[in-house]
């Protein structure tokens, strides 16, 4: 059961890099905020693969075109699917585009069991279906269905893609880091440091050339990127782990704790106030992990 130890490191680590997200993304683009998880991530990532291959010596990765395949898709995946979830934060009715984006685990369960033939007991399905109503939940119903004009919104479009694109990122890291035939710990490792590696360079071209002087901006704010890209690099290790160790579409249900997390964060350091569906949603996303867990 360790894999739902990393599932809780990752979903923790997650809450607190977006926080940071948030207020760094007042000064940078979308992009090159998601450049500075990656750029500032690598060092992190690979100082955990080194210590894991220097406790394992005689390991032999099977490196093949299977792997890069499959990590190349995952990197392309996860870039895409933060691009389409910021675009959808550019329309009025966002709120129906990212909580569609928090299909991520049942469309992760889906394209897992139709795709890539990982199998789920009823229970599983029930706990996502639990899991997902108490984040729609927490996401405010009467904001989401109140205003019909907002399902015509193309952040409908974008939001749904975004789970789905996460959802590939997730299966494709699986089979990447299963592909390399080493111990669990350090497949996920070597998964990790070779997809930060490539992101960190798809990211660096594209804000190179498409902005004015990002390098300069980055290194303005480069405490708070810091701050983002270490807690990004150990929310990665624990989500790379606990994929490779367990079924994808379980590890993303678990790791909807995520919610609680960001909700005692506003409340207790950005003293925000707690609504009483979110306390609703909190139960029902409590419940699906007990579900889960059974």
């Amino acid at each position: 059961m360790s894999w739902i130890g990393f599932t809780l490191l990752a979903a923790f680590m997650q809450a607190v890099r977006t926080a940071g997200q948030k207020q760094l993304s007042l000064h940078l683009t979308a992009m090159s905020t998601t450049l500075s998880r990656y750029l500032f991530g690598l060092p992190v990532a690979l100082l955990y693969t080194a210590a894991l291959w220097y406790w394992q010596p005689n390991a032999s990765p099977q490196w093949s075109g299977s792997f890069l395949f499959w990590a190349g898709l995952a990197s392309v995946a996860q870039i895409g699917a933060t691009w389409c979830l910021v675009t959808a934060f550019r329309f009025n009715n966002f709120a129906v585009g990212t909580t569609l984006a928090k299909t991520e685990a049942l469309q992760t369960a889906l394209i897992g069991w139709w795709l890539f033939g990982l199998p789920l007991a009823m229970l599983g399905w029930f706990a996502l279906v639990v899991g997902f109503l108490g984040v729609l939940v927490m996401g405010n119903p009467k904001t989401l269905f109140s205003n019909k004009h907002a399902w015509r919104s193309p952040a409908l479009l974008y939001g749904l893609a975004a789970g789905a694109l996460f959802a590939v990122a997730s299966l494709s890291l699986r089979t990447a880091a299963l592909s390399l035939k080493v111990d669990t710990l350090l497949a996920a490792a070597l998964t990790l440091s070779s997809m930060v590696m490539l992101q960190t360079v798809i990211c660096a071209v594209w804000v190179s050339t498409t902005e004015t002087k990002p390098w300069q901006r980055l290194w303005q704010y480069r405490r708070l990127a810091l701050f983002i890209g270490i807690t990004s690099a150990l929310g990665s290790i624990g989500w790379f782990t606990a994929m490779a160790l367990h079924n994808p579409a379980l590890v993303k249900t678990l790791g909807q704790v995520e919610f609680l997390m960001t909700l005692a964060i506003t409340r207790w350091v950005f003293h925000e106030r707690i609504h009483r569906y979110q306390g609703w949603g909190m139960v029902l996303v409590v419940t699906s992990v007990i579900l889960l867990l059974q």
